[in-house]
């Protein structure tokens, strides 16, 4: 019993000592926090102090006229730039006597919808729609499968005959066969004229978009990544496809997007290998053939707002505003999509050639 009551007084005092020392611990963290804090609110304040002035000292009379030149450039240049999208949106949507007339200049005016139902309604816009749909997906597709590999391998510093190849493909940069040749080559050669392969294989693929993407693999793919990929048993097929295909996500919806914008607007390979009135036919021959060479189907013209030849004229005017409308859409809709990898795929593609 006597040994029990010994023990337990040292104990006590060792719980005792260990509870002051939580508690000092506590209060210590606390006062660490505090400072901390107070130090952040001085530094913040600090900083807004000395950005202040900075701002103060740096915004001089100079900057300040060169600011108000830049804002009212940059609004005139916004103005010139949207007023003409705006206006074709208010005329494809705008009595037609009324645009004629030139009574309306911006918005809207007596809105009608009888361009859009004519244009919806015509069998042939829609085939022709299909195709240049068809033509760009397909086209894109072909475009990426041909440049993505032959930009890695002219990448590769262990690709033999990798200078011999880049000026070979440099020539076609500056020089071609001509338009005789090449039409020669597509009637009598390969006898793909008149079939949608006429508006997909001539431009398979182009070397700007080459030397953008090749560039791109050199300053962002690191040589290590390749050479742990080898040491591993990576095949250079299996380390181009699960590798470096899925690093390069921006400059492929850069390059999707420089290809996919010219399959859309193309139209001088139909215009030259293709029957204008046949069924291959893309978008922007009927565009041409309205805007341009003012020709309408029958459905589009002869039935007008007012009945009669005059309205149906002034309804053809609002067919082609429609139109125009029509074919821009998709571009538009695609292009914020990728938007977040346009600047990046360029900048690094023009870094160094």
């Amino acid at each position: 019993m006597g040994k029990k009551d010994n023990t337990n007084p040292a104990l006590a005092e060792q719980m005792e000592a260990e509870k002051l020392a939580r508690k000092q611990d506590r209060e210590r963290r606390k006062r660490v926090r505090k400072e901390e804090k107070l130090a952040e609110k001085r530094q913040r304040k600090f900083d807004e102090r000395v950005g202040a002035s900075a701002i103060r000292i740096k915004e001089t009379g100079g900057d300040k006229v060169f600011n108000i030149v830049n804002l009212v450039l940059l609004t005139i240049i916004l103005i010139v730039t949207l007023y003409p999208l705006i206006f074709v949106i208010s005329a494809s949507i705008s009595n037609p006597e009324i645009v004629s007339a030139g009574k309306m200049y911006g918005w809207p005016v007596d809105i009608s919808w009888d361009g859009y139902q004519k244009v919806f309604s015509n069998e042939r816009i829609w085939r022709s729609y299909a195709n240049t749909i068809f033509y760009t997906v397909v086209g894109t597709a072909l475009n990426l499968v041909v440049t993505m590999p032959a930009a890695y391998a002219l990448s590769r510093k262990d690709f033999v005959g990798r200078h011999l190849f880049t000026t070979i493909f440099l020539i076609t940069m500056f020089f071609s066969g001509g338009l005789i040749p090449t039409y020669l080559l597509m009637t009598q050669t390969l006898h793909i004229n008149e079939t949608i392969w006429v508006m997909i294989l001539p431009g398979a693929t182009t070397m700007n978009n080459i030397v953008i993407a090749r560039t791109f693999f050199q300053t962002t793919i690191p040589d290590s990544l390749k050479e742990a990929a080898e040491i591993d048993g990576c095949s250079n097929f299996r380390l181009f496809v699960s590798i470096i295909l899925p690093l390069s996500g921006a400059i492929i919806a850069v390059i999707g997007l420089f290809f996919g914008v010219t399959h859309w607007n193309s139209y001088f390979n139909a215009m030259i290998y293709l029957n204008e009135n046949g069924p291959l036919v893309p978008l922007q021959i009927v565009l041409r053939q309205i805007l341009v060479k003012s020709e309408f189907d029958a459905s589009l013209v002869i039935t007008g707002i007012t009945g009669n030849v005059a309205g149906g004229m002034f309804q053809a005017e609002q067919v082609k505003y429609a139109l125009i409308i029509v074919a821009s859409v998709p571009v538009m809709l695609v292009y914020p999509f990728i938007q977040k990898y346009f600047v990046q795929g360029v900048m690094v593609g023009s870094v160094k050639g």
